[in-house]
Order: structure tokens, then sequence, then C-alpha cells
């Protein structure tokens, strides 16, 4: 049988497509991105062809696929997309079926009716407050004529990379640019207007299909007048249900309503569902360690009665491994992902499907990406249940015989970890490790920080027939070969147990650079209230005193190491191997300009300034309103451009304290008080409620 081509590049379209293909109709389904493409499931009756074409292009398509008949189920503001695919089935003798969204029955009496975006542009230029535009990213350029436009127009678009960087040229950045795949629900699109104090909506008229009531109720819900764009000429065609009854006559097929009871048809759960007003069930599965043996019984069950399977790859085969039991798997859906928004969308845009099973690999709160999807999965929409599964470290622990209550679980898979601090201050650290190569990098990393003694347990492929244990010494394990999917069990049999509040001055590699006494240390470290994932800058870091009380202070954190003079870089690059503080990324440069790179801090130290206070707190400022700052000072002067700084800038003042501190040193048989330099500590923090 020829291929059925459609374009699919509606909620319709991209529906009829499956329709077809479970029935064992061939379907070509084109899309014009490829995020488009990751919507739809290649099977065996089933091809995306993703990109766009022009009419000669689409002659040349329908020519190699053979094809007889093309359904052109565009969108409907897709007039030249639309003119293409007809004038190109005319020219290659081809039959054209258009298939035309139902237009909505929403009341829009107080909405302001525009024929174009230029229309609606040029209205909302003589209005004040925020606009929520979501007609599209391709006529996005014509809203920046809008005065302010950077700050009152939120842009609603396609999550696509080229989306997004061609808005981000047009000056939608940071919270005015929302990249998200429609449609959207009622609640969603009030929360949205809501939350960005949207005063305008600005839609096309889209259709049910579209979303285009749920944005209509939902403008009226927040309070938001509605600019609507109205609906270019349609031209002649059928609707969705009228083409599903021509295509059953013309191959055949039984009609959709005679389908046998508790058969997986698209369509039939989506209008049980609206019968019974019922959530959508989604379960979020552990299966374990990847086989279907390490599944557990309950979940082997939920699988069962399910009719869409969501998961990456290895867990979509995980599943198939049951199908000597037909009933488990076939005639069922499947979706291959794992990134929770675009699994998100996929349900949002496959309402057919009433059950869903998403599959996680091991157990769904060890790292899991459950923890996302709770967050995207509108709990108004699904039903969302959780069954666990058995995680790596308890396999693994299982396997090498020893307990795992007493081990801190780490993971560098997609994350960055303190894994030195870790196995710094553990007897046992277990982590997920990445990709190739990890193993080497992660023996070579621990040989660099002086854990060379260390014992690794390194695991490949676990639950699986190849599955391998491997033992020894970051020295021994360096060179070997391993599999990508592995886990460590480190073993140190001499943790650090004590709780380190005070690195002593001799301690440190010093050279010539300027180093902060211990007592000012431990009080400056104090004052900045940090925890144990904070991000800080230590400006003027000298030797990297402070920088490592600081990195040791906020082991789950990173500290940034600004300083100017190479050698005293030189040296925090020496202390933070010899502390075994991995988590210092030292900055060579001059603040304010060298932090312009650097992510926002949550807190900052300021040691020395080079003369560029006011520059340097104007820049922490910028990143995070609410940073909290420390500095430190010996000169007056200083202490004169903190309190004009105060004055000048959106900071509080909590407090100014000077220290002076005396060491005793011995003289024959006495003891003589040494006094050292007062010290100016100056705390304050960005003037930004909480």
């Amino acid at each position: 049988m020829r291929p059925v081509i459609i374009f699919a590049g509606t909620t319709e379209g991209r529906k009829l497509s499956e329709y077809l293909a479970v029935r064992k109709v061939p379907v070509t389904a084109c899309v014009a991105t490829e995020y488009g493409e990751t919507l739809l499931t290649e099977t065996e009756y089933l091809k995306v062809h993703a990109g766009r074409m022009d009419e000669a292009a689409m002659g040349q398509f329908f020519e190699e696929q053979k094809t007889e008949l093309v359904v052109d189920a565009t969108h409907p503001y897709a007039a030249v997309v639309s003119e293409n695919v007809a004038a190109a089935c005319k020219k290659a003798g081809v039959e054209y079926l258009r298939l035309i969204r139902e237009s909505s029955t929403s009341e829009t009496e107080d909405a302001v009716l525009v024929d174009s975006v230029d229309e609606a542009v040029n209205f909302l230029k003589e209005t004040e407050g925020n606009i929520l535009a979501t007609t599209g990213s391709k006529e996005l350029f014509k809203y920046t004529v809008i005065p302010n436009y950077e700050s009152r127009v939120f842009a609603r678009v396609l999550s696509t990379a080229e989306v997004a960087s061609a808005c981000e040229k047009l000056g939608f950045v940071g919270r005015n640019l929302i990249c998200m795949q429609g449609p959207f629900s009622e609640a969603l699109n009030e929360a949205m207007l809501k939350q960005f104090d949207c005063r305008y909506l600005v839609t096309k008229e889209t259709g049910k299909a579209g979303g285009y009531e749920e944005k209509v109720e939902a403008a009226k819900r927040a309070g938001a007048k509605l600019v609507l764009v109205g609906r270019p000429p349609e031209q002649k065609g059928f609707s969705y249900d009228r083409v599903v009854e021509m295509l059953n006559v013309r191959f055949g097929l039984e009609p959709e309503q005679k389908e046998a009871a508790g058969s997986h048809v698209p369509g039939a759960l989506e209008k049980r569902a609206e019968e019974s007003g019922a959530r959508r069930q989604v379960t979020l599965i552990g299966i374990g360690m990847g086989t279907a043996e390490g599944m557990t019984v309950e979940a082997a069950e939920e699988i069962r009665k399910a009719d869409l399977f969501i998961g990456a790859r290895r867990m979509l085969d995980a599943v198939q491994t049951k199908g000597a039991d037909p009933a488990f798997y076939e005639g069922k859906q499947e979706f291959a992902a794992y990134e929770p928004r675009k699994i998100a969308d996929y349900l949002e845009l496959h309402p057919e499907y009433g059950h869903a099973v998403i599959l996680l690999s091991g157990d769904i709160g060890f790292y899991s990406g459950a923890k996302k999807l709770y967050e995207v999965l509108d709990p108004q929409n699904y039903e969302v249940k959780s069954l666990c599964g058995i995680s790596s470290v308890v396999y693994f622990c299982g396997k090498l015989k020893t307990s795992w209550e007493d081990v801190c679980l780490q993971s560098t898979h997609g994350r960055n970890a303190n894994l030195i601090g870790a196995v710094k201050a553990h007897e046992k650290t277990f982590t997920l490790l990445s990709a190739h190569g990890s193993v080497e990098g992660l023996c070579k990393e621990l040989k660099e920080y002086g854990l060379m003694d260390v014992t690794l347990y390194i695991g490949e492929r676990l639950g699986y027939p190849e599955e391998k244990i491997t033992t020894g010494t970051p020295e021994e394990l360096e060179q070997g070969s391993y599999d990508d999917l592995c886990v460590a069990l480190i073993k140190n049999s001499h943790p650090f147990k004590g709780i380190r509040s005070c690195v002593e001055d001799e301690e440190f590699l010093r050279g010539k650079a300027p180093m902060t006494k211990s007592e000012i240390r431990s009080l400056s470290v104090a004052k900045l209230h940090l925890e144990k994932d904070s991000v800080v800058y230590d400006v003027g870091a000298g030797t990297g005193s402070v920088t490592i009380e600081l990195a040791l202070a906020a082991p789950d954190g990173i500290v940034y190491a600004v300083e100017r003079n190479q050698e005293a870089c030189d040296l925090i690059e020496q202390n933070k191997r010899k502390f075994g503080t991995p988590n210092i990324e030292v900055i060579h440069g001059l603040a304010p300009e060298a932090m312009e790179d650097l992510p926002a801090p949550t807190h900052a130290f300021i040691g020395g300034s080079a003369g560029n206070l006011k520059e340097i707190l104007e820049s922490l400022l910028a990143k995070n309103p609410k940073i909290r700052v420390v500095i430190n000072t010996v000169t007056l002067e200083t202490i004169g451009e903190v309190t004009e700084c105060l004055k000048d800038l959106p900071l509080l003042e909590e407090e100014i304290v000077s220290v002076s501190v005396a060491k005793a040193k011995k003289l024959g048989s006495y003891h003589l008080m040494m006094g050292q330099n007062p010290i100016y500590i100056i705390t304050c923090r960005g003037a930004v409620k909480e």
C-alpha cells in the first residue's frame, strides 16, 4: 500500500497520523521542525519527515514517496503552506484533502478585534500595562515598536533553540521569553497572566484544538483584555471526524466507535475521559537496574494495564523484554523521551491516552527525573502515582556485601558534585557516573587531591547478564576501559571525622601574597551566613586563605577566587589541591571586569578592591539584588569609601565591627602580647525585600 502523506503541524494532524498507523495504513507525517518530530514516534507504519519544504520540494517528495493521497492538516494561519501543498498536489496529480480545524464558539464581545498582528501592535502602542503575546515567533519582530517592549511584552513561543535564539536577538530575554509547547490549559493561561501582571492577551482564533477557548476564559478570569487577530479566510475542507470517516471508507477500516472494548484506539480514551470528567492517570515507575527481571511485580502489573509507555530508549527496551506475553506490550504506544518538559508536552498533545506510565531507571527517588515530572504534571489534569524500584546504590552495596545506610550519596551524572570533599569526609561514598571516560577522570582527580590510597569499586551494567564489578586503587584502575553505564563506591579508610571550623595560618602555602589571619577569617566567614550550596565570590583572594575557608564551609557550592596577581593565583591553585577543595575556580583578572561572565553569586567576600569598591558592589548587586556581602579593610580611607557606598547603593548596613587581635610572643621567661593591625569588618546585604 502506498503511504498517505499528512502535513501534521497540528494536534489533529498528529492524531490522524497515529490513527491510521495503528490500523496498519502506511503514513508519512511531515512536520516543519525537529521539535515537531519528537512529538511523533516512528513505527512500522508511521514515518516522520522533518523540515520545511517549498512547492517544488513538496512535488519531488510526493514523487519519491509514490503517494496517491495528501492530507493537509496544517495550522489555520499557515495559509502560504496550505497554498503550496495544494499547488504541488495539483501539479503532481495527487489527491488533496484539506482537514480544517473546528472554529470556537467562545464569546468574545469584550475583545478588541483586529485583522492582523500589525493592527494589534498599533492598538497596544497606545496602551499601558504588560502584554502576553501568543501569536508565534514569526511576527514577533512587529512588537518591538511598542514602547518599553523589552519589559512590557511577554512572548510565548515554541521551545526550540532556533526560535529562542531568534527571539533573544529581538530583545526578548529572561522572564519575558516563555518557551513552551501548546496548547495550554485554562489554569496555566490564567496563571501566566497573573504571574506577569498582564493586562492584555494577544491571540489568534486557533480553534478548539489550538487551545483558543482556554485563552478566552483565562483572560476573563485574570481580568485581561483579549486582543483577537481575525482568522484568515479558510479554504474549503472537512472536519477531523469527517476526514476519519472518509479514510475509513477508502481503506476499509472499521469505524472507531465499533472497536472492541478495551482495545487501544487513539481518540476513544479521550472521549471516555471527557464523558467521565476523570483525570488522566500517569504512573512514574522505577524499573530497577534496567532489566525486566529486576522490576517489581507491582510495576509489571501497572505497565500491563497502561496504553502508553514513555521513557528513555533503554527503559523502553527493558519493557519490551516482557514481550513473551503478548498482552504485556503489543498494541500499545511508546514515546522515547526523558526530558520532563518534552514528556509533559507530549501528554498535553495526546489526550487520547488515558493511562500512561513513565519509566525511570533505578528508584524514582534517587537522582531521578521524577522530581521535575512532579512539577510539570498539573495535578488538575493528571492523577500521578509513584512506584519505587530498586536503586543502584542498594543493588551495588548488596553485591559488595556492605551496608548502605552509612554511605554518602553523590551523582556526577549530568550534574556537578564535590566528590573529593565527600570522599575526604566519609568512609564510603557512592556516585553515579556520567559517561565515557568518567572513571578515568575520577581516578585522576582522586590522585590529584592526594587520595591515592582509597579503594574503588566500579560497577558496570548492573543487573544485566554482562554485569561486571572491578576493584582497585585509582592508580590501578585509571587506564581501564569501562562501560558508559556504571557506578562507583569509594572506600576511604581514614576519613576526616571532625568539623573544620578554622585552618591554622601555618598550614597555608604563603609565598609573597598577603593573607588574612585565622581569627579574622573565622569571623568574616561566620558573618556571611553561608549555606552548603552557596555560590561565593572572593574578590581580591590573595593566597586563597579565605577562599579555602569558604569552600570548606560550602562543600556543595562553588567559590570563585578573583585575583589580579598571577603569582597569587598560582598559590590559590596549590592550596586548593592541598586542602582538597575542587569546588574552587580561580579567576585571574581585575574586578569587576573579571566577574562579568560568572554566574550570579549568593554571597561575596571583598578582601581587596584595588580602588574599585563601588564598581564591584554595583556589579554584585546587578547580578543578585539580595546578595550578602562582607568587606574587610585595614585603612580609614576604605572605611570612608564603604560608608559612601552604603549611602549611594541599595544596600542595608547590618554592622561595622573593628577587631583588634594580639598574640603572645615568648621572650625568655615572659610572654609579650604583640598587637596586629586592627581590621574593620563590614557586613551588608542587598536592600531587596525577601
